[in-house]
């Protein structure tokens, strides 16, 4: 079993979420940068990776990086790569592209190249010129970025952010990943209360249940590379091993509540196929009404906002609520995603640290208000400072 170059995608503003789950997984980032993080692994880290990372949009396995200026250096850097290494004889093998910033900007031209390059080099490996491509598939792109070419192949198949329990649909509904995202990012731990009172179907409340549990959030799918004739198949049967191994019961205070309750009924549903129904707590509730009994809880929220629905006049009433529930439980630190500006304003208070994040292709802010802890953990000053990192 070899070491592969990979690279992990992510959002913009997420990078260095996902570097922290790679060293959490035991493999080093060797490079973190806009939208990819670096790392070195073997076939178990493409297993573990796919099955475990939270965060993170893709796994791909990098094939070659080189400088390409025009059509002839893209061919040839393309070509010199082991193709036969990864591709069999009747690979399927589509080639996708971008280019940012390239003196190669036709994106059509470059994946044209890419895909004959990669044609003449498995002619040469296996003396035939054509080839049917009615194998399993494996999904290459060429990324071109201030003329360096990356080329990968993508082990992921779906994005990481498919898990398998979102089988409905609501209205605006967070990815999976992001969600994740955001739970880390509030340093939200089990022994807390934790509370999304705007919770759509349920998806921020079940990322943080499925985290809590050490359920593994991709065990419920399957991943391309496990048709991969170069990939031990028996590194994901080591993975779904370690997933139902490392998977823990114990008692959660989590409320995903909604004004909504077509949208909680679904999101019932969504926890029930995430194996996590038993941990959630469901109500159909107004954020007018949240006042919870318990303190130095977690609130992690995704309201609606004016380009995601609503009118303008409402999600300012909406803000506004949400700013005095936040004054009622003065224990309790809130975590809100929000593309309006004047969020903050509207709330009622300046936020303790925002973030820029990205909603699909909408710039929002993750706005953070930190509570006080809980006096027990003032013991712990490890505890103390991840809260404020």
């Amino acid at each position: 079993m070899g070491t592969w170059k990979l690279m992990a995608t992510a959002p913009l503003g997420l990078e260095s979420i996902v570097a922290r789950e790679l060293t959490r997984l035991g493999y080093e980032p060797t490079l973190v940068e806009n939208g990819r993080i670096m790392f070195a692994g073997d076939d178990d880290a493409i297993a573990r990776c796919n099955m475990w990372l939270r965060t993170a949009d893709r796994v791909l396995l990098v094939a070659g990086m080189f400088r390409a200026t025009t059509f002839d250096e893209l061919f040839e850097g393309t070509k010199a790569l082991p193709w036969e290494h990864w591709l069999p004889k009747d690979a399927a093998f589509p080639v996708n592209g971008r280019s940012v910033k390239s003196q190669l900007s036709s994106v059509p031209a470059c994946q044209s190249i890419v895909k004959k390059a990669i044609v003449e080099r498995l002619s040469s490996a296996y003396h035939q010129s054509w080839f049917d491509e009615t194998g399993h598939t494996c999904r290459i792109e060429i990324a071109l970025h201030k003329d360096e070419a990356l080329l990968t192949i993508d082990t992921s198949g779906d994005g990481l952010h498919k898990r398998g329990y979102r089988t409905l649909t609501g209205p605006a509904p967070l990815k999976e990943t992001l969600a994740a995202a955001l739970v880390d990012l509030s340093r939200y731990e089990p022994h807390r209360p934790f509370a999304d009172p705007m919770s759509g179907t349920g998806t921020i409340a079940i990322e943080a249940a499925l985290k809590s549990l050490c359920m593994a959030p991709g065990r419920l799918r399957t991943f391309a590379a496990e048709s991969f004739s170069f990939v031990d198949h028996a590194a994901f049967v080591r993975a779904r091993e370690e997933a139902r191994d490392r998977q823990i019961r114990q008692p959660l205070d989590i409320l995903a509540s909604d004004i909504d309750p077509g949208a909680r009924k679904i999101a019932e549903v969504h926890a029930q196929k995430a194996g996590v129904l038993f941990a959630i707590r469901f109500e159909t509730m107004d954020i007018r009404a949240f006042s919870p009994d318990v303190e130095y809880g977690c609130v992690v929220t995704n309201p609606p906002y004016g380009e995601r629905m609503g009118s303008d006049k409402e999600v300012d009433a909406l803000y506004q609520a949400m700013g005095q529930a936040a004054r009622r439980t003065p224990t309790w630190s809130w975590f809100v995603i929000a593309a309006d500006p004047q969020f903050p304003r509207k709330f009622g208070r300046k936020s303790d640290k925002n973030r820029k994040l990205y909603n699909g292709r909408i710039e929002c802010h993750f706005h953070q208000y930190l509570g006080p802890l809980p006096k027990r953990t003032f013991a712990n000053q490890n505890t103390v400072e991840r809260e404020n990192n």
